[in-house]
């Protein structure tokens, strides 16, 4: 079909730009609304995986959307008044996001094996192109401007610039409204794609397979098991950074040495993390040679070591010269730690499993990565983090190393354990 890789690739662009816009910075704005010590909460067989990802992209833009409205009514600067609405609003968005991304994947591999491609060669070139949405949206926050210092339901302006002011949209509630944005952009974009037909079963049905928990049967086999057990424990290691990282590299603005709270990494955290999505789109092209050559467990192993040293990297990092070196290895070591996982796993999922579980077996890979783990993950990370840190003068700041050395120590834990266990079968 003409033009398929870029119809699927501009999926996947507004996929991850929704995500983009708000995932890294959010924490920012929330210590500014008095939701500080709550970062860690923000944490296909009955429809076409396409129609469902559109209308799921659908409820997540119009809660998303809420939840800026919310910001608006309380202005720049002010403590949300109605805290659980918002975040209630924020869970019920990510509630109808997460299962998006499982959709994609579902969509665009059945769409590519309908035209007869290979998902292995042909998928990680076309969902690079997410992260580069996912990038580009993290730009966009961390240097757009925010123009009007009290902004009402008339008064609402937008200001392009790369200007120190402090109302950029990483600061503000702006973040939602442009992940709402583009969420309903998706949403209308999907009735565009080529159809993926539904597969009906002969026979009966079960009330399981119904509801598609059919893939849960996976857990049978010691190999999938195991499999989705340790992806859920990476899942956990995911949404620490995801949380935590642009809090923490803005934390040094609080510091009182010029060289530190002056430096363009303590300003721009937004703009340096994302090194950490510039280097998941180098690695994603090489998931493909990495796959093929070495297996599914060694693969895994390099993404859970690569963790290890994202978080020690930023241990015992900092935003100055020569500090901001490590920060920026952190970053490039997460591409490694993100996709060597992530992207592959979907793969493995799909070779893996029978086609009548496929769309399943994706969404419960999703579930045990953002949803299981990563609930877990930012909630556990979210107590450590404020035992230790607290919110001061709109700044996160106390002992970020002890935090980064024990989420280091889980994820060395978690990569040993798996090279003890994880036995899947030589290919």
């Amino acid at each position: 079909m003409k033009h398929l890789k870029f119809r699927l690739s501009l999926m996947n662009f507004l996929e991850f730009a929704v995500w983009g816009a708000y995932l890294t910075c959010m924490g920012n704005y929330l210590g500014r609304a008095g939701l500080g010590d709550k970062i860690s909460w923000f944490s296909d067989r009955f429809i076409q995986p396409q129609r469902l990802l559109g209308l799921c992209h659908f409820m997540a833009g119009g809660f998303m959307l809420c939840c800026w409205w919310l910001g608006v009514e309380a202005g720049h600067g002010h403590e949300l008044p109605n805290k659980w609405v918002f975040i209630a609003f924020y869970t019920l968005s990510v509630a109808f996001y997460m299962p998006t991304i499982a959709l994609a994947n579902t969509a665009a591999f059945t769409i590519l094996k309908n035209n007869g491609l290979d998902t292995v060669k042909v998928f990680p070139p076309i969902r690079v192109i997410g992260t580069v949405g996912f990038i580009l949206t993290m730009w966009f926050v961390n240097c757009s401007v925010w123009a009007t210092e009290s902004a009402t339901a008339e008064g609402i302006s937008f200001s392009f610039t790369f200007s120190e002011n402090p109302y950029k949209f990483q600061y503000t509630y702006m973040q939602f409204f442009v992940s709402g944005l583009l969420s309903m952009l998706l949403f209308l974009y999907t009735f565009t794609l080529p159809e993926c037909k539904l597969t009906k079963k002969q026979g009966k049905v079960s009330l399981a397979e119904s509801f598609g928990l059919n893939a849960f049967k996976l857990f049978k086999t010691k190999k999938m098991a195991l499999f989705f057990i340790f992806s859920a424990l990476l899942g956990m290691c995911l949404q620490v950074t995801n949380g935590y990282a642009v809090p923490f590299i803005t934390s040094f603005k609080g510091s009182t040495d010029p060289a530190v709270y002056d430096s363009f990494a303590a300003n721009n955290a937004t703009l340096l993390s994302s090194i950490s999505q510039i280097s998941e789109a180098l690695c994603i092209l090489m998931i493909p040679f990495f796959l093929k050559r070495y297996g599914i467990k060694v693969v895994m192993l390099m993404s859970m070591f690569a963790w290890v040293f994202r978080f020690g990297f930023f241990g015992v990092g900092n935003p100055a010269m020569p500090g901001v070196i490590l920060f920026i290895l952190s970053c490039i070591v997460y591409g490694v730690a993100f996709d060597f996982f992530n992207v592959s796993g979907g793969i493995f999922v799909d070779q893996e499993c029978e086609p009548s579980v496929k769309a399943s077996a994706q969404g419960l890979f999703m579930m045990m990565t953002n949803g299981i783990g990563a609930t877990i993950g930012t909630l556990a990370a979210g107590e450590i983090v404020n035992h230790y840190c607290q919110w001061e003068n709109d700044y996160l700041q106390g002992q970020w190393t002890t935090c980064w050395f024990i989420f280091a120590t889980f994820a060395l834990i978690v990569g040993v354990s798996f090279a003890l266990v994880f036995h899947p079968d030589k290919k």
